[in-house]
């Protein structure tokens, strides 16, 4: 009896921090949501000098509350899945550990505190709170693009690379030292800058032809910043039309839910699915 009651108590917990569907998993998502904003609040107003000088000891107790809390949830995660390794060596499971232990560091090593700043990777947990699997098929499909793209992408970017040291050394010949070009990686440095149009303004050309040279590098990079794009757009294009053709033009929607295996923590299961599609384990806890 002792044996049922401890493994309801785990399944009923593991409902709550791992499913979105019931109105207790649905709550927790949102205090956690709640809780992970106001860590990050509390990293950007420690940042300030003068809000961390009058409020320093407010803040400090802020930041442990929430460590605490991300502590009790962290070994929550663990105690409630079947192979505590799956979640603790997963992304979101180092991404958990990485964001709680700074606080703990700060006792056994000077200067530990300044890393509470790593706490902002909880941020990557609201992608999981949100339950975006729906937009796991585009995104699949625009990772498929940008694969299917990469040897032309590659090809681009070794001729930006080189028309940036080819442009970076005439740059060099033409300034010189004294309009502050004063090596070959510098003008290289002022030609990668020019040429993705962000322009920095820390060097400048001065001479008519070196003038005249930047004009033409900022023109052409509107061109160059296109190129990438439209390979992806065209290779991207080129997959919806081919699963179009294979589906009879009316593609097969797949409706995916939040359900987490119990077993290896795989999501994004298939409306009414009753096993896992990684492990097979049974997806509805008895």
């Amino acid at each position: 009896m002792s044996n049922t009651k401890k493994h309801n108590w785990k399944d009923k917990l593991y409902e709550i921090i791992y499913e979105a569907d019931t109105p207790a998993g649905k709550l927790f998502d949102v205090v956690l949501l709640i809780f992970i904003l106001a860590s990050i609040a509390l990293v950007m107003l420690e940042s300030v000098s003068w809000i961390d000088a009058k409020y320093h000891n407010l803040l400090y107790i802020g930041e442990w509350i929430v460590t605490i809390l991300f502590s009790i949830e962290y070994i929550a995660r663990i105690i409630t899945v079947k192979k505590p390794t799956k979640y603790i060596f997963s992304f979101y499971g180092i991404v958990d550990f990485l964001s709680t232990i700074p606080m703990y560091l700060s006792f056994f090593f000077v200067g530990g505190h300044a890393l509470v700043a790593l706490r902002a990777l909880r941020l990557l947990r609201v992608f999981r709170i949100l339950k975006l699997a729906r937009y796991l098929g585009a995104s699949n499909q625009l990772a498929s693009a940008i694969k299917a793209s990469r040897a032309k992408i590659s090809v681009f970017l070794f001729a930006v690379i080189i028309a940036s040291i080819i442009f970076g050394t005439l740059m060099y010949l033409v300034e010189g030292e004294e309009n502050g070009f004063t090596n070959i990686p510098k003008s290289v440095y002022w030609c990668i800058v020019t040429l993705t149009t962000v322009g920095f303004g820390d060097i400048t050309p001065q001479t008519p032809l070196g003038q005249f040279i930047a004009s033409a590098i900022m023109v052409l990079g509107y061109g160059i910043i296109a190129v990438p794009t439209g390979i992806v757009s065209a290779e991207y294009t080129r997959s919806a039309n081919k699963e179009d053709e294979e589906n009879n033009g009316k593609p097969e929607k797949v409706h995916l839910n939040s359900q987490s295996c119990q077993n290896c923590l795989s999501t994004s299961h298939k409306d009414k699915a009753e096993y896992c599609y990684n492990c097979g384990h049974n997806l509805h806890i008895e």
